[in-house]
């Protein structure tokens, strides 16, 4: 009988975005101070979510994640 694996440890698959139309970002409420991460359209300047970041644990799972530099992210206001 196979026992089961921690929540924490699930492995990731890394998932794809289309570098050339989308860039990386971090919304940031300027009243609540939420962050939400996601990508910029490069194309319309639309924001699409993906997840919320609440700690520094979940920005590093959104860089992973995706396999971004975290340089590479823009904050929006």
């Amino acid at each position: 009988m196979c026992s089961p694996r921690p929540l924490g440890d699930i492995r990731m698959a890394k998932k794809e975005y289309d570098k050339t139309k989308m860039q990386p970002a971090v919304m940031s409420s300027i009243c609540t101070g939420e962050k939400v991460a996601g990508f910029k359209n490069l194309e319309n300047g639309t924001f699409s979510d993906v997840m919320a970041i609440r700690n520094d644990k979940d920005m590093k799972k959104f860089i992973k994640m995706y396999g971004i530099d975290e340089n590479d992210i823009v904050k929006i206001y």
